[in-house]
């Protein structure tokens, strides 16, 4: 039956979901959608082209849909906010609170100094609860607007920021993994944990099953923003997670006891699902459009069995934009990830003089091309420590690694290819590692193994310039552009010169005369230098006989 309480507000010093939202609003981030929105056939694909229609990434916005229906005509009471926590940088460092520079150094230091919890009796999530005969009189996951993705491919309604949470029954520790879900019945959701990524929801079902009892399990709809960031990132199996979210917080995260399993959920939470997973049958789940850009063709996985669903009066379901990337779910779990490699290549590997990484998302999702940029002078076999050490660090991850100077704009395809293509040279700078795992992706029917290719394209000596005009000559330029009405600028690198190691006095004298207007001086001495014993195309670099040009 159903329980109604009086509103509950708990002392907290961070935000919760409605508190983003207005900063969403007040930031110019936030596109209320009050039309009717069919759920099923509209919702994700309106919000998909700001990701597939041109739009640069600093103008997407966050959907907060309220007016939403289905296929069949049934309304809906709950708001959905798609894009809400990753929509673009912006959105996503409003949310984890702190400017976007500086959100690699925040995820470090929440990894390293984790915050338990604080326990508390009453919470919003519980100002509703549904259970027993309520869950098949309207009230179970039918009353939840839960978007289909990739209309025309998935095979139903899948929560796509879906936090699962459960316990080590040998441990006692809880972790919280992001899973999809899909929706089968008032009280049944099926779940998949992504096996092939070892995911920590996994790890507890396989000993659940060891133990022949059913899995305890909660899954959260909608929580405090730094919750849902904590909840996609891969931590060590002995942390739980919402301790991690202290961590980014500052500040202990508020828990309560959820009403029908043995778990600690966050109380600020939206909406919670409890029940219990089977370990004993696996049913039949997708088709669903994946992360890796591809539809994940049917397989067996686990299902839930619900025993309540607990929710705020006021509740907003989340739901993220997936699937082929850029995607809001890859716009969420980049920042984590790529601090994440920072840790293990630096504290563990203790590996010195790295910038950066970065885990390419455009198309490839984060985890097959990973890029790591490095300070100049690092010692080569430090660049191969970082390559092998980046191949190792997670077993479904890291195909193609590249080490690149820091110079080039590791965001950028066509500069990674750039520095492919100058900076390295196949027969000396690549390496391939075989047997590594076939990983998160369309599954080969062909060959079940993959590999990695390790590649050094850091410079390896001296460079002339980067044939762009020199930093204060475009400057200039851009003022006037500016000046001009022209449409907004956004600079590419590289979009000035500068120095790689062979420019010298003579040669800027020389590059100097010419701004000036005074290049008849190079012209005579030019003339000066006449030679018959050299062949065409000889650089003056390599003559060892002018004082001058040295």
């Amino acid at each position: 039956m159903a329980s109604n309480i009086t509103e509950v507000k708990l002392d907290r010093g961070y935000p919760d979901l409605h508190d983003h939202i207005e900063t969403l609003k007040k930031a110019g981030l936030l596109v209320v959608i009050d039309r009717l929105i069919n759920k099923d056939t509209e919702m994700h694909p309106l919000v998909r082209w700001q990701y597939r229609g041109g739009v640069r990434e600093e103008d997407r916005k966050a959907f907060l849909f309220t007016n939403i229906t289905d296929s069949k005509g049934r309304k809906y009471d709950i708001p959905v906010l798609v894009a809400g926590l990753g929509g673009n940088r912006a959105i996503y460092s409003l949310g984890i609170q702190c400017d976007i520079d500086k959100i690699r150094e925040k995820w470090m230091k929440a990894m390293t100094h984790p915050i338990p919890p604080r326990v508390v009796e009453n919470a919003p999530c519980h100002e509703i609860i549904y259970q027993g005969a309520d869950l098949h009189n309207g009230h179970g996951l039918d009353d939840i607007p839960v978007p289909i993705s990739t209309p025309g491919w998935d095979n139903a309604p899948y929560t796509s920021s879906s936090h699962f949470i459960t316990k080590d029954p040998d441990t006692g520790v809880q972790n919280m993994g992001n899973y999809r879900a899909q929706i089968k019945a008032p009280d049944r959701m099926g779940m998949n944990t992504s096996i092939e990524l070892r995911s920590g929801g996994y790890v507890h079902w396989l000993k659940w099953k060891a133990l022949g009892k059913p899995m305890p399990c909660a899954v959260v709809l909608g929580c405090p923003v730094s919750v849902s960031y904590t909840s996609v990132q891969k931590v060590a199996e002995t942390v739980d997670e919402l301790d991690v979210t202290g961590g980014l917080l500052g500040m202990p995260l508020n828990v309560v006891k959820a009403k029908t399993v043995d778990l600690l959920v966050p109380a600020e939470s939206e909406i919670v699902i409890e029940g219990f997973v089977s370990t004993e049958f696996l049913e039949p789940e997708a088709p669903f459009g994946e992360s890796h850009g591809h539809v994940n063709l049917a397989e067996y996985n686990g299902y839930m069995d619900v025993t309540a669903i607990t929710r705020r009066k006021n509740a907003i379901l989340t739901s993220w934009v997936s699937q082929l990337t850029p995607s809001e779910s890859t716009s969420i779990r980049g920042p984590a990830a790529e601090a994440a490699h920072m840790l293990h290549l630096q504290n563990n590997l203790g590996i010195k003089g790295i910038h950066k990484v970065v885990a390419h998302e455009e198309l490839t999702g984060l985890q097959k091309l990973i890029v790591v940029l490095f300070e100049k002078n690092v010692p080569q076999t430090e660049i191969w420590r970082a390559l092998y050490g980046v191949a190792s660090f997670r077993r479904a991850e890291a195909k193609w690694i590249v080490a690149v100077d820091k110079d080039i704009d590791a965001y950028n395809g066509d500069a990674i290819f750039w520095a492919l293509c100058y900076r390295c040279k196949p027969h000396r700078d690549m390496q391939m590692l075989l047997h590594k795992d076939e990983g998160h992706g369309p599954r080969s029917k062909v060959d079940s193994e993959d590999s990695a290719v390790l590649i050094n394209a850091v410079l390896k000596e001296s460079f002339p310039p980067v044939a762009m005009p020199k930093k204060e000559f475009m400057e200039n330029a851009r003022k006037i552009w500016d000046e001009l009405g022209f449409q907004p600028l956004r600079p590419v690198m590289p979009w000035y010169g500068y120095d790689q190691g062979e420019w010298n006095e003579h040669l800027e004298k020389q590059a100097q005369l010419a701004v000036k207007s005074e290049y008849w001086e190079t012209g005579k001495w030019c003339a000066q230098r006449r030679r018959s014993d050299v062949a065409m195309n000889t650089e003056m670099r390599m003559l060892k006989d002018d004082p001058d040009y040295k």
